[in-house]
């Protein structure tokens, strides 16, 4: 009897091992980000603006590295239709 909705094989494709090793970076991006950004908002709070607006900016930086990296990755290991 099958299952109503996505089949087995397109389960395992969503949740593939091989996005993972073809792309290591983005997890990496992603934890750059929310770090710079705790500590952005750490350094509001404890009233250093000054090093929490260059910690805003620096987390604009890399999270447009790790997007970057998304939309590279993807391009470059793109599936052909």
């Amino acid at each position: 009897m099958e299952k109503i909705g996505t089949s087995e094989s397109e389960l395992e494709n969503l949740f593939n091992e091989k996005k993972r090793t073809k792309n290591p970076f983005v997890p990496i991006g992603a934890l750059l980000t929310a770090g710079v950004l705790t500590a952005g908002l750490i350094s509001f709070r404890q009233g250093n603006s000054q090093l929490g607006q260059k910690l805003m900016r620096a987390r604009v930086v890399v999270q447009g590295a790790t997007v970057a990296l998304m939309v590279g990755t993807a391009y470059y290991y793109g599936e052909k239709f």
